[in-house]
Parts: C-alpha cells; structure tokens; sequence
C-alpha cells in the first residue's frame, strides 16, 4: 500500500516515525535497535532524513587551514532499501533541494525507482551552516516547490533537462513539511500557507508538521488550511522532551513556543531523567488530544528520544 493509502486505513495503527542515517563510518546496529524497539507498534511507515555535505577546515600545521567538503550522514537511499527488505515496513526517505544539483536529484529518483521505492518526503532542507540565507547547490531547485515540479515532469516521463525518459517507472507519490508556527523565513502565515496551497496543487498528498507542544496551534493550523480549501491530511509531528539543555536548544533550532504550564514543570527540572519524565507525560496527553479531536496519524521524531517514544506508545495504542 502507498503512504497516503495507509494514513487513511482505520484498521492501521496511526503511528509512524522518523530516523537518520548513521553517521559516516559508523554501522546500522543503532539504527536497527531504535527500528527493533519500535516496531512493535506496528508503524505505517518509516521516515529516513537527507543531510547536506558541509565545509569544514582541517588544520594542515604551520598555520595552514583545509577547505574541506564533509557528508556526516550518507547513505538515505541505501539505509532506506536496508529497512525495507529487512524489516517489510513501508519507507518513506527525505529528498531535498539543499545541497544537490538537479542532476543529482535525478540520479536519487532513478536509484529509487530501480530499488522500488515510491514514496517520498520532498523538502528544501537546511541552508548551510556558513551561509546567511538558503542557496541553491548549481543548479539545483531553490524551494521546494521547484523540486516537485522536477519530480512532476519526471513522473511524466520527461529528464531535467527535457529529454524523454524511453522506460517510465512507477509514478513517485509525495508528502510535504508544514508549519503551525510558520516556517521560520516566512514573512507571515498566510504567505507560509500559501507555499502549503501550491504544494498540494501541484500534487503533495499530505503534510507533516514540524514539531510542536502546544495542540492548539495545531488545531488552528489545521482549521486556517481547511478554510484556504487544503484537504489533505495534516499530520502532527512530535518530539517529547528529553534533555535540559533542550529547554534552550529545542525552542531555537525548529522556532517553536514552549506552553506555559509544560515550561514551568520543565525549569523545576534538575537532571535530565526528571525532564525526560515530564516530556513523557506532556506527550501521552498531547497525543491523546491529538487522536480524540481527528488527527490522521501522529508521527514521532526519535533522536534523543527513543526511550520517551517507547513510553509514550506504550500508553496510547
């Protein structure tokens, strides 16, 4: 079955999660303890994340410094062909504009097809860390509404640079990112929704929203979607608190509020087994809401959390 098929299956269980690839030089038996864990709740299906290369100096001695490009985490489209033949669990790999020409993506869509994997997460990704703003590798799409459109003409059969594809596969079918507190370089909410509105016309199936702890701003998100006429299926992404330091980290890096009453039983926190507690608790409620009031799946973001995703399951399946 394909990914939006199992999201709107009342006879699968409404959970699925996000990994990533190990990092270089490392093996896959981390990876496949976090999947043994979890697959016991018999996920819909497996997300695995697409990291950019970034530049980093080696010193050579003498006051001699090495520009060097660096990919910490390679291998999404092998480790997703790994979880597919290993564990039979629908994959769904990240595929993103940041860091890859277009010549490159079309490489990944092939690969792809020829592994028989046909769902994807289009994103534009992360800027790099030395850059102010988001820029394109070469010639590769700036958003990524410039990739779907290259996905698009390549399920028409039809290469990046216009020629024809002679032996057509199997169509790719897609998700997409959303933002219940707007994307952090969106001038506003409804420019932010309105990015989400060309997305679905021009094919996404479904959203899944950057991580949130307030289920209002979800809720609202969704009724505002509904209103501009987006029907798909909005899915709540969630990432329980697990460590102090996330208290500063967490609210920064994917720019979202903390609610009053989970941040005043965080800061009484004082070693991480005490947070990681309180995330816990936070969470089942939330995804207990989230599930009472509609919400088509709830899909769990592991790092640094595994052992919370664990508990959390446990309570509400």
């Amino acid at each position: 079955m394909k990914v939006i098929d199992l999201i709107h299956d009342k006879n699968s269980r409404p959970f699925s999660f996000e990994v990533l690839p190990p990092l270089k030089g490392n093996g896959t038996a981390q990876l496949f303890n976090t999947i043994d864990r979890l697959k016991v709740f018999e996920p819909r299906y497996i997300n695995i994340t697409t990291h950019r290369s970034e530049f980093v100096y080696k010193d050579l001695g003498g006051g001699l410094m090495q520009r060097q490009r660096v990919r910490r985490r390679p291998g999404t489209i092998a480790i997703a062909a790994a979880i597919q033949q290993r564990y039979g669990i629908p994959v769904v790999p990240h595929i993103v504009c940041s860091g890859h020409t277009r010549e490159d993506l079309e490489y990944m869509l092939l690969d792809l097809q020829f592994l028989g994997i046909s769902d994807l997460l289009v994103l534009r990704g992360d800027k790099a860390k030395e850059d102010h703003m988001f820029q394109p590798t070469g010639d590769g799409p700036s958003h990524a509404i410039e990739l779907i459109e290259q996905i698009n003409r390549f399920n028409n059969g039809q290469f990046f640079d216009g020629t024809e594809i002679k032996c057509p596969g199997e169509h790719f079918r897609y998700g997409v990112a959303c933002y219940p507190e707007k994307h952090e370089e969106a001038a506003n909410m409804e420019s932010d929704m309105a990015v989400l509105k060309k997305k679905v016309e021009l094919g996404a199936e479904y959203a899944v929203t950057q991580l949130f702890y307030d289920n209002e701003k979800y809720f609202a998100f969704v009724e505002r979607a509904r209103k501009e006429g987006i029907s798909i299926p909005i899915i709540p992404g969630i990432k329980p608190l697990a460590k102090l330091n996330q208290l500063s980290i967490v609210p920064k890096i994917f720019h979202c509020d903390l609610p009053e009453p989970l941040y005043k039983e965080a800061v009484k926190c004082r070693t991480d087994e005490e947070i990681k507690q309180v995330g816990i608790e936070w969470a089942v409620e939330q995804c207990r809401e989230l599930l009472d009031k509609g919400a088509p799946n709830l899909h769990f973001y592991t790092v640094s959390a595994v052992d919370s995703i664990c508990e959390i399951a446990k309570r509400i399946y």
